[in-house]
């Protein structure tokens, strides 16, 4: 016989977040939830929804442009991979990233391992921060070390680098084919 599972299954996978409210603001949520048929849960998590439109991260500088609030650039910056949500912050908006995401995303950049590039004249690597010249499989891979690196956890020397060309070297006993 197998053991039955106690509960329903969860459609999404949820987050657990713990907030203060003094009573009279949690009693006014309160009755806010039962105004909706709602758990008081379920109507924090629509009014924070409600709230992310309010939220301008961009404001057009000119007719031509338009604000954007956190809930339309939000399915742009959303990914599942961490990574990938620190490089879409830093490419579109870098002045929201936190002092550790910054020092986070200054490794990325500083290091040609994660770019495609060339090699310039003289046998070095050279590389251009975009993301679309980024290699995203060989950041992902590394995530977890370039984090502590930049915890200081981690030397730098630990991370993967670019490795410079070298020059083949000339053998005058070596056949030239024709």
């Amino acid at each position: 016989m197998t053991a039955k599972k106690a509960g329903g299954g969860k459609l999404t996978r949820s987050e657990t977040v713990t907030v203060r409210l003094d009573p009279k603001l949690r009693y006014l949520v309160e009755l806010a939830a039962r105004s909706q048929r709602r758990t008081v849960s379920s109507y924090i998590e629509w009014a924070i929804e409600q709230s992310l439109q309010k939220v301008i991260l961009f404001e057009g500088r000119s007719s031509a442009e338009c604000d954007v609030n956190l809930a339309e650039a939000g399915a742009d910056l959303w990914d599942v991979d961490e990574a990938d949500r620190l490089v879409r912050l830093a490419d579109q908006y870098p002045e929201m990233l936190t002092y550790d995401e910054q020092v986070l995303w200054k490794l990325i950049c500083e290091n040609g391992f994660f770019w495609r590039g060339k090699y310039d004249d003289d046998g070095d690597w050279c590389w251009t921060v975009d993301i679309r010249k980024l290699i995203w499989g060989r950041l992902r891979e590394h995530w977890d070390l370039l984090k502590a690196v930049a915890d200081g956890e981690e030397e730098a020397s630990k991370l993967p680098s670019a490795v410079r060309r070298e020059e083949p070297t000339f053998n005058p006993d070596d056949e030239i084919p024709f």
